[in-house]
This record gives structure tokens, C-alpha cells and sequence, in this order.
């Protein structure tokens, strides 16, 4: 597993001719992924489809919502289609592992975003954010925020992805560290915002005294914030999120969110469709590696004003 850092990404897919020619003169290809009315995959759908049609692709964006079976349908599309290859956010990591198997014994490159499967060596690519790395430095500056004594609260994100346990045992690692910081619930909110929001209102009912939030991503967090707000309880919690999204930038502009951990979503979905172009017309992979992380930025007060698109923080 190799690590990207986003100077180095960021140069080098500027640097990468994308040579359109003929509307959808190169055929299909296909992206799936899982929501979006969340804004992250909204963006890494958009992203990834303006990629291939720049690169002189057709390109569909469809979304499987956590659903295997959906998620099957539509791969089995793709494969009917005669897709060229086929842009993935998988929806679970061992129920994934057939489609993809499914999808390559049919002839057609598959390219993972966001997400892993459990297995290596079916698809080409595995292009996640560092989420080990992301969970860490958020974890570090809850911790700068909240001192060394705290009572806080965490949200977990869909337990059949596995970035939620790699954000939370993140989290684990450096907040273990302080003895005086007790976690006072653990919540599984599944990256909804609904039940990030009233899975608060029943913490805040059990636990009135309590100091912080911090969240598996930004969607749970901007419900837990609007639960905190609802109860009178906002003003001085510390709240922490991931992902980066366009309202939770919002909200550490507003002194809601004290923190942001940005996933460079639009840099890996860029990059998965230029990798996927090379192996197209080169019957290889463009990268050696399968799996390939993207480190993560944090966004704070200090540096909010540099986030000038969806996901993006400039230099």
C-alpha cells in the first residue's frame, strides 16, 4: 500500500495529457457509487464523470445506496453495456467482493474508490483516502481543543465499511493516550445526518454533561450539532467532523465545527479514471500498486479561507 501526498497527486494529474477526441469516441464508462445526496459522493461522482468526458468517454453515474443487491444489478448493467471499465465505491467490503470478481471475469477493469474490499487481486486499483492517517490528526487536534480532561461522545459511521473502524480506532489510538478523556457513549449513525441528529437528542437525554463530539464524518456531526443547538448546548462544545464537505465548512466558519478532516475525494475520482484510461489503451495498470492512499487535510478556523471548491483546500 503506497501513500500520495497531495502536492505530489496534485502535480502529477496536472501533468497527465487528457486527450479527448470525438464525443464518447473511446466508449463507456461506468461509475457507481453510493449516495448522492451526501455531498461527498455527489462530488466524487461528478468528478470522476467529468474526468472520463474530458478524456472523450460516455459516462454514467448511478448509486447503489449501501445495497448489495442494487449494487449487483448494477454491475450486472455495466457488464451488458459493454462498459470499458467501471469506477466503484464499493457498498460493503466482504458483500462487494463478488461483483468485482464478477465484473473482471466478464473482461472489464475495475477501479475502487473511496472504500476497499477484503480481498486484493481483483480489482486493477484501490484508491482510498488515508483514513488512518486523516483519523490521527483529527484526533490530535480534538484533543488540542478538548485539554486533557473531557467527557466526549463519538459517532460511528457504517460498520460495513471498513473506514469507519480504521477512523475510530484512529481515534483510539491518540485519545487513549489521555486518561482523563472518557468516552461517555459510542453511537453507530451509519454517515447520516438524521440519525446523527437524533441518536444526539438520546445522548443528550442520558448524558447532560458532556464536553464534546467527535465523528466518524460530517454528515453525523452536522446532526449532532444541530441536536446540541436544538438543546441550548452548543456554545463551547467541541465538535469535530471528517470528510470535509461543503456545509461542514460552513460550520467551522460559523464557529459550529471546530475541525474538518478533508478526504481529497475529487483528487482520487479524478486520478481513478485516468488510471483507468491507461489500462484501456495500455492493457496494464498506470500504478504498480493496487492499493493506493491519499493523505487527508485538516481544515480549521486558520485555514477555512483557503477551501475555494467542494473538497478542495488550496495550497
Amino acid at each position: 500500500m503506497i501513500a500520495f501526498t497531495r502536492r505530489a497527486l496534485l502535480a502529477a494529474a496536472a501533468s497527465l495529457p487528457l486527450m479527448a477526441g470525438s464525443a464518447w469516441a473511446e466508449g463507456l464508462i461506468s461509475i457507481i457509487v453510493t449516495d448522492p445526496a451526501n455531498p461527498y459522493w455527489f462530488t466524487e461522482g461528478e468528478v470522476a464523470k467529468a474526468t472520463a468526458e474530458e478524456l472523450g468517454y460516455e459516462a454514467t453515474v448511478a448509486a447503489h445506496k449501501g445495497d448489495t443487491n442494487v449494487e449487483s444489478n448494477l454491475i450486472d448493467a455495466a457488464i451488458t453495456n459493454g462498459a470499458k471499465a467501471i469506477i466503484l465505491d464499493p457498498a460493503n467490503a466482504d458483500g462487494s467482493v463478488g461483483v468485482v470478481r464478477k465484473a473482471t471475469e466478464a473482461g472489464i477493469p475495475v477501479f475502487l474508490v473511496n472504500a476497499e474490499i477484503n480481498e486484493s487481486g481483483i480489482a486493477i486499483a484501490q484508491l482510498v483516502s488515508n483514513n488512518a492517517q486523516g483519523a490521527a490528526i483529527g484526533a490530535v487536534q480534538f484533543q488540542s481543543l478538548v485539554g486533557d480532561t473531557a467527557k466526549y461522545v463519538e459517532f460511528f459511521g457504517n460498520p460495513a465499511d471498513n473506514n469507519a473502524a480504521t477512523r475510530s480506532n484512529g481515534y483510539e489510538t491518540v485519545l487513549s493516550q489521555y486518561p482523563g478523556l472518557e468516552k461517555v457513549a459510542e453511537e453507530v449513525a451509519n454517515w447520516d445526518r438524521t440519525q446523527g441528529y437524533n441518536k444526539m437528542q438520546s445522548i443528550i437525554q442520558a448524558n447532560p454533561e458532556i464536553d464534546a463530539v467527535i465523528s466518524g464524518n460530517d454528515e453525523m456531526a452536522l446532526g449532532a450539532i444541530a441536536a446540541l443547538k436544538e438543546a441550548g448546548m452548543l456554545d463551547g462544545m467541541i465538535v469535530g467532523g471528517f470528510d470535509g464537505s461543503p456545509d461542514a465548512v460552513e460550520a467551522v466558519k460559523a464557529g459550529e465545527m471546530a475541525y474538518t478532516v478533508l478526504q481529497p475525494v475529487a483528487v482520487f475520482a479524478r486520478e481513478a479514471v485516468i488510471q483507468a484510461d491507461h489500462y484501456i489503451k495500455n492493457g496494464e495498470p498506470m500504478v504498480s500498486e493496487e492499493k493506493q492512499l491519499f493523505d487527508c487535510l485538516l481544515i480549521t478556523p486558520d485555514n477555512v479561507d483557503k477551501y475555494t471548491a467542494a473538497f478542495t483546500l488550496s495550497e
